[in-house]
């Protein structure tokens, strides 16, 4: 039996960068409620550049495009390793054989209604599962161990080079709205909404309010696309930041803005991460699994419209995160819908910006 404090644990965790980002309240919960524990992080290549610098942690790298042999890598630098505790909440099949090579005597992971690729036959304890949000269902992980007060905070350091990129995009007063268009390219993944919709909220936002637009997204074709069209289109300059900053100079920048506006993807989170607020265009995914986690409240959801549209049934009535794969799905999400939700934020003249006020102080916490 463990004995508690335990001395050690290992998180395993490789990616996305938005489920990466849940997974840091978890590890503060565990700060939190075990201060002398060594923690330990093994997280995927990409994804360790943005929490890299996180205190208390130590991370182990794991290279996916090691392929096979990644799993091999973890083992090695761990063999002199061995751990009270393992949090396997990463289920995926690569996830279990990158767990094999962490040696613990209690091996925690989602039970069969969540566990994907048979993640319940690699460990020896499971966490019940709920219909609730991703971060919730990592934080169960600490219930499950008797942590019972989450720590719903991130404090992911900011290296002073990117905090001086991002210094000048709000020096001169304006609000700044960040529009990430894009979500990562998959098959069957079809979150992006239109340009025209994405140029009529930017002219809207720029009329109202004199709002800065800066356009940023990864480096991919149909992202640069996106950014060149849309700044083409738009009657007055934007700074488009489309493959030009790196996970921590992304990360300040979110910080500075007064709004994001995004699908579904990992800037939505990068923004809950450093109290920014999110407008979050959910459709072709469930905001209540997968939203921004301090900005629900500002999501344009036309998530059961679209399910019931594809399946004729209500979000209670299918698997929790069910996906649309309707192409057409983010068309229902309409322009208005999301100029509502952004006057929350920078219009502060009606009757919900008490909400939108409160959430601009919590974000000086941050």
């Amino acid at each position: 039996m463990t004995e508690f404090p335990p001395e050690s644990a290992c998180v395993l965790r490789l990616s996305a960068i938005g489920d990466c980002c849940h997974t840091v309240p978890l590890i503060r919960t565990l700060q939190h409620a075990w201060p002398n524990t060594e923690i330990t992080w093994v997280i995927g290549k990409i994804e360790r550049q943005l929490m890299e610098g996180i205190d208390g942690v130590t991370f182990i790298t794991c290279d996916k495009a090691l392929s096979h042999r990644a799993a091999l890598d973890v083992r090695r630098k761990l063999a002199r390793r061995r751990f009270d505790i393992l949090l396997n909440i990463h289920a995926s099949m690569r996830a279990n054989l990158v767990s094999l090579g962490i040696r613990a005597r209690r091996r925690l992971g989602f039970d069969k209604a969540r566990a994907r690729d048979g993640q319940w036959l690699f460990t020896n304890e499971r966490v019940s599962a709920a219909r609730e949000h991703v971060m919730d269902g990592m934080l169960r992980f600490g219930l499950h161990l008797g942590i019972a007060e989450p720590q719903i905070r991130w404090d992911i350091p900011i290296p002073k080079s990117a905090q001086e990129f991002a210094g000048g995009l709000n020096s001169d007063g304006v609000p700044t709205c960040i529009i990430s268009p894009c979500s990562s390219q998959r098959k069957g993944n079809f979150r992006n909404w239109s340009i025209k919709n994405y140029v009529a909220v930017a002219e809207s936002l720029h009329s109202r309010y004199g709002t800065h637009i800066v356009l940023t997204g990864s480096s991919s074709s149909i992202e640069r696309f996106y950014a060149a069209q849309i700044a083409a289109a738009t009657t007055f300059p934007v700074t488009n930041m489309v493959g030009k900053t790196s996970l921590k100079q992304l990360l300040a920048a979110i910080g500075r803005a007064d709004l994001l506006i995004c699908p579904d993807s990992g800037p939505a989170h990068l923004a809950t991460a450093v109290g920014t607020p999110v407008v979050g265009l959910y459709a072709a995914s469930n905001p209540d699994r997968t939203g921004p986690y301090l900005s629900r409240h500002l999501v344009v959801n036309e998530y059961p419209r679209a399910l019931y549209r594809e399946y004729g049934k209500s979000v209670d009535e299918l698997r929790w995160g069910t996906r649309i794969r309707d192409p057409e799905a983010m068309s229902l999400i309409q322009v208005d819908r999301v100029l509502e939700k952004a006057a929350l934020v920078l219009g502060g003249r009606n009757a919900d910006s008490a909400q939108a006020t409160s959430f601009q102080d919590s974000k000086a916490s941050f």
